[in-house]
C-alpha cells in the first residue's frame, strides 16, 4: 500500500528534544518572573544612586533571555539530531536487513553488538526468524526438487511401458495393465503422502483426546498381515497415554513407524516392539525393530523426505516412497512434540516420539 512520506523518526525525535529543552527554558524564565521580579517595585527608587526597577530589569533581561532561548532551541535540535541518530542506528540496521530479506536475501543477519536492550532483543528475534525462514525455504526447495523427481519417475515408467507396448505386436495386455496399475498405485501413494505432509505442516486439524496405546494397537492390528508375510513378530504394549491432537494424524504417525519397522527387518525372524509410556518428562511411543546396523550419520538423514533405509530384497512391495519418517516427524512437531532416532548396537532402530501432556485437567 502506497503511503505519503512523512517526517522521519529522527527529525521528530530531534524536534521533541528541542521542544523539551525550550519548555525547560520557559519554565525557568517563568520561575524568575514569578518568584523574583514580582518582588522588585516598578516605580523609581530614590536611594542616592541608580537602582533599577522592574521595568529596567525586564528591558535589560529580555534580549539576553531571547538569545538564550534561541541558543537552547538550536542546541536542542542539534543534540537531539545526534542523539536520535545514535539511538535509531540499530533500527536502521534492522530495517536494512528486513529490506534485504524482502528482496530474497535470507542469509543476511543483523548481529547487533553490546549488552542486551530493546533494540538488541528485537535484532536477535529478527535474526532467529530469518534463520528459521531460511531453513524452511531451503527445506521446501529441496523437498520440491525431490518430490518432482519422485513424481516424474512413475510417469516416465508409464510412458515407457506404453511406448514399448505400442511397438510390440505380441504385447501381453494383462501384464501391461497389471504393471501400469502398480505404477499408478505408487504414484497415488506418493501424492497422498505429500498431501498428508503438507497438512501436518499447516497444523490444520482439530484437537481431541487421543490415547496413544489404543492408536498403537490399531496400527499393529492393521499391519499384522504384512508382518506375517515377512515373518516379523510384532509386540505391542504399554500404559494408557492420552494426548491432545488429531486422531487421524497420530494414527498415521504410529502406522508409519510400525510399517517402517516391519519392512526394514533383514531376517524372517525379525522382531518389532511397540510400547507407550507415561513418564515425568512427557508421553512417549517407542517403536523398536531389529534389522541392519544403522550408522549415526545415516540416522541423521533418515527423517529427511525421500530418504529410504536398506529394505530387504523381497521384491518392491510395500517399500514406500521415502516419506514415512518425514511425515512422522512433521506430525510430531505439529503436536509440539519431537521424534528421536537411536540406532541399536546389534542392528535395527529405536524410534521414540515424545508428546506433551494435554493442558488442563
Amino acid at each position: 500500500m502506497l503511503r505519503h512520506r512523512g517526517m522521519s523518526a529522527r527529525l521528530r525525535l530531534a524536534i521533541s528534544y528541542a521542544g523539551v529543552v525550550a519548555l525547560a527554558g520557559f519554565v525557568l524564565l517563568a520561575v524568575v518572573w514569578l518568584w523574583l521580579l514580582r518582588y522588585v517595585p516598578d516605580q523609581n527608587i530614590d536611594a542616592g544612586f541608580f537602582v533599577p526597577n522592574r521595568s529596567d530589569l525586564i528591558r535589560a533581561f529580555t534580549p539576553f533571555a531571547t538569545w538564550a532561548m534561541i541558543g537552547l532551541i538550536a542546541v536542542g535540535l542539534a543534540g537531539g539530531w545526534l542523539l536520535a541518530g545514535r539511538m535509531l542506528a540499530p533500527l536502521s540496521r534492522i530495517g536494512a536487513a528486513a529490506q534485504l530479506a524482502a528482496q530474497g536475501s535470507l542469509s543476511h543477519r543483523v548481529r547487533l553488538e553490546g549488552p542486551a536492550d530493546e533494540f538488541r532483543d528485537l535484532a536477535d528475534v529478527f535474526d532467529a526468524m530469518l534463520e528459521r525462514i531460511e531453513a524452511h525455504v531451503e527445506e521446501e526447495r529441496r523437498f520440491a526438487a525431490n518430490a518432482s523427481h519422485e513424481l516424474r519417475t512413475p510417469l516416465a515408467i508409464s510412458q515407457t511401458l506404453l511406448e514399448v507396448a505400442r511397438t510390440d505386436p505380441d504385447r501381453d495386455v494383462d501384464a501391461l495393465i497389471s504393471r501400469l496399475d502398480e505404477v499408478n498405485v505408487r504414484a497415488i501413494e506418493l501424492t497422498e503422502a505429500l498431501l498428508l505432509l503438507s497438512r501436518a505442516d499447516r497444523r490444520t486439524f482439530t484437537h481431541e483426546p487421543v490415547d496413544l496405546s489404543l492408536v498403537s494397537e490399531e496400527a499393529v492390528e492393521a499391519l499384522l498381515p504384512l508382518a506375517d508375510r515377512r515373518g516379523v513378530t510384532v509386540e505391542v504394549g504399554g500404559v494408557p497415554a492420552v494426548v491432545s491432537g488429531s486422531g487421524a494424524l497420530l494414527q498415521q504417525l504410529v502406522t508409519n513407524l510400525v510399517h517402517n519397522a516391519i519392512v526394514h527387518n533383514l531376517d524372517f525372524d525379525g522382531r518389532v516392539a511397540v510400547r507407550t509410556h507415561d513418564l515425568p518428562e512427557g508421553l512417549a511411543v517407542v517403536v523398536e525393530n531389529t534389522g541392519a546396523v544403522v550408522s549415526a550419520d545415516r540416522v541423521e538423514v533418515l527423517v529427511e523426505p525421500f530418504q529410504r533405509g536398506a529394505e530387504r530384497a523381497r521384491g518392491d512391495d510395500h517399500v514406500g516412497v521415502g516419506l514415512g519418517l518425514a511425515i512422522a516427524e512433521r506430525i510430531a512437531q505439529a503436536h509440539d512434540g519431537s521424534l528421536v532416532l537411536t540406532p541399536r548396537p546389534d542392528g535395527g532402530l529405536i524410534v521414540t516420539v515424545w508428546l506433551p501432556r494435554p493442558a488442563g485437567p
